[in-house]
């Protein structure tokens, strides 16, 4: 992937730089995650046992040489959003407080009342 001879890195701030959000890498974070979790050695009931970012941090080293990722801030910051990201969007298709929005398995899309 070309896109990532330099660490993506939009503006300073009081607490340092803060880096770009770059779809590749939120897909290479999932990739690394599913991998991770299917390699077995950090699975716990309820997500990953603790010590399992530096080995995330490693596989997308790996993945995604270029990216610069380090597991404090960057990937647990990542982890947080997408956690975030997904209770949204599964609140919003599960059935409370839908709104009249759905999912259509068929076409696989989310499918909303007219209103």
């Amino acid at each position: 992937m070309s896109g990532f001879s330099q660490p993506n890195v939009s503006s300073q701030n009081s607490r340092g730089s803060k880096r770009k959000k770059v779809p590749e890498e939120y897909a290479a974070l999932v990739a690394c995650m599913v991998d991770l979790y299917n390699v077995g050695t950090f699975n716990a009931n309820t997500g990953f046992k603790v010590g399992y970012l530096n080995d995330l941090e490693k596989l997308l080293e790996n993945f995604l040489p270029q990216a610069m990722l380090k597991a404090k801030p960057n990937l647990k910051s990542r982890i947080r959003t997408l956690k975030r990201d997904w209770s949204i969007i599964y609140d919003m298709l599960s059935g409370k407080n839908n709104s009249g929005l759905g999912w259509d398995e068929h076409r696989q899309l989310v499918v909303a009342e007219d209103a």
